[in-house]
């Protein structure tokens, strides 16, 4: 196989989950923003997640979230999204939007609080039996806002204690992904803020819990591509949930703020057998302001496009050049695969699968942003909470 065959192969099986939320309305903390067209139910969020695959040809998982996509038979669901060519991906839990959670939920100092919480993640398990899901995806919002307010080194025994008992409850082929982040709702401690956190904690469970990296989760000026390659080199890297920031997190499109970055995680990714081993490339961004299902395309074709130009750098050149200390050179090989433009390269490899080479042309072409506005009117609109 020719060097450039071996990599639209690897475009051509590259998957990227999209998430359920991202469908429906969402905004600042200020005010949520409604759009025409937006699903009501989870159903119709599968139904616009299979248009973006339709065009794309590489998301054919979405995401639920858990209990905003909560129905009465997940099976049928499960059956809705194989009649459009999906499948349910990870199942996210909520322990952050009711009120007994304000100190926190499995790290709360009230074992009432904590019972309530380490079930809902055992719900959430019961539900990928029901769905065939692989993932179980946690974050938790847990932490404190001054110093006294709990003591830390309980809430870490809380969080191994509750984190144990869910592992536990794992099947065959099912993960449990342990997603970090700096700070909010929580600004003085953060109960698992960093890779670091999250990683003691998986590998004190085993070998189904792993790290989810959120490229949103970090403080200005962290290189996530090193925590990627670390993650990758001790078989811990679960997932991603991709998307922007400028300064916090944002949730913004991936790719959208600072694609060089992107660039650079993908290629460790590459360099790492991230693309072949499990790891989950899942978006988990809002649309607030830009048209949802356009928005969610344009981020899918940024991961591609980032994938691309990894899968292009001369691994070779780059090791030779590195390893002759030849500093410049190094640089100029990781370069010269960013500067690529490897659009052309993607509506090649979209032809050859029977696709569009033009995936929002091919959207607009569809009428499915008309027909929505039509035909959902009634009903309350998804969204944060809904």
């Amino acid at each position: 196989m020719t060097e450039l065959a071996a990599v639209k192969a690897a475009l051509k099986t590259q998957a990227v989950e999209t998430p359920s939320w991202a469908y429906g309305n969402s905004g600042t903390r200020f005010k949520v923003f409604a759009q025409a067209g937006v699903p009501r139910t989870p159903w119709e969020k599968v139904d616009d997640a299979a248009q973006v695959h339709a065009v794309t040809g590489v998301a054919p998982a979405v995401a639920l979230h858990i209990p905003w996509d909560r129905v009465d038979d997940y099976a049928a669901l499960a059956r809705h999204a194989a009649d459009r060519g999906l499948k349910l991906g990870a199942i996210n839990s909520n322990t952050f939007q009711d009120d007994d959670y304000r100190l926190g939920s499995i790290c709360h100092p009230d074992a009432a609080v904590r019972r309530k919480a380490v079930d809902h993640l055992l719900e959430c398990v019961d539900i990928m039996d029901a769905t065939g899901s692989r993932d179980l995806k946690l974050w938790f919002a847990d932490g404190t806002n001054y110093p006294g307010q709990d003591d830390v080194r309980g809430r870490q025994d809380r969080l191994a204690q509750g984190l144990a008992e869910v592992y536990e409850r794992l099947g065959e082929g099912q993960r449990m992904l342990l997603e970090y982040k700096l700070f909010e709702p929580a600004f003085y401690a953060t109960d698992v803020p960093d890779w670091g956190t999250a990683y003691a904690h998986c590998l004190k469970l085993g070998p189904k819990a792993q790290v989810v990296v959120d490229t949103g989760h970090h403080a200005p000026g962290t290189n996530i591509e090193f925590i990627v390659a670390s993650l990758l080199r001790e078989e811990r890297l679960g997932g991603f949930d991709f998307n922007s920031r400028f300064y916090a997190d944002d949730d913004l499109m991936v790719g959208a703020a600072d694609p060089f970055q992107l660039f650079r995680i993908m290629y460790e990714v590459v360099r790492g057998g991230g693309l072949t081993s499990g790891v989950a490339f899942m978006l988990d961004q809002c649309h607030n302001v830009e048209a949802k299902i356009p928005a969610i395309i344009r981020s899918v074709m940024n991961v591609q496009e980032a994938t691309a130009k990894a899968l292009l750098v001369d691994r070779n050149a780059l090791s030779a050049a590195q390893g002759s200390g030849d500093v410049l050179e190094a640089n100029a090989v990781l370069m010269d695969a960013y500067d690529t433009d490897v659009r052309p390269l993607l509506r090649e490899v979209r032809e050859e699968t029977g696709l569009d080479p033009e995936p929002l042309a091919a959207y607009r072409r569809s009428g499915w942003a008309e027909q929505i506005v039509a035909d959902r009117t009634g009903g309350r609109q998804a969204g944060w909470g809904a």
